[in-house]
């Protein structure tokens, strides 16, 4: 497990670089963390470290956004679902255990999906403003 503490949105996103340069390809990484915790921003230094050239924006309306960079980049958001069984009517189960990365925003609403096997990341936001975050699953 790591812990990082970030006091601005770019050290939020090069904290995420750190982490993208240590994933490999089919890797999931679990997103976790209140609204505007600094999920999307994270995603940014990830997808900075594969290459992507692209601004990463928030799925949350389209759900699936992908990327392509040294490997792809399949960002989504859940906030949306309601069940594992919406998820499924989404047909995109072949993103999530393919080849790429799959990045999922409120994860949680679909943890009973998820592999035992994937790196949680955790945002917590401090009263100061800071940000606190944890990765489990992952050696960086």
């Amino acid at each position: 497990m790591s812990f990082y503490l970030s006091h601005s949105a770019e050290e939020t996103i090069s904290i995420g670089e750190t982490i993208g340069n240590s994933i490999k390809p089919g890797d999931i990484i679990a997103l976790k963390g209140n609204l505007a915790a600094g999920k999307t921003t994270i995603t940014k230094g990830i997808a900075r470290a594969l290459g992507i050239k692209e601004d990463i924006t928030s799925p949350t309306y389209t759900l699936v956004s992908e990327y392509y960079g040294s490997i792809p980049l399949y960002h989504m958001d859940m906030y949306r679902i309601e069940s594992v069984e919406e998820f499924e009517l989404l047909g995109i189960e072949h993103l999530i255990f393919g080849n790429g990365l799959s990045v999922i925003e409120w994860s949680e609403r679909i943890e009973e999906y998820l592999p035992d096997e994937h790196i949680e990341i955790d945002i917590q936001r401090q009263e100061d403003g800071s940000r606190q975050i944890t990765v489990k699953g992952l050696v960086v």
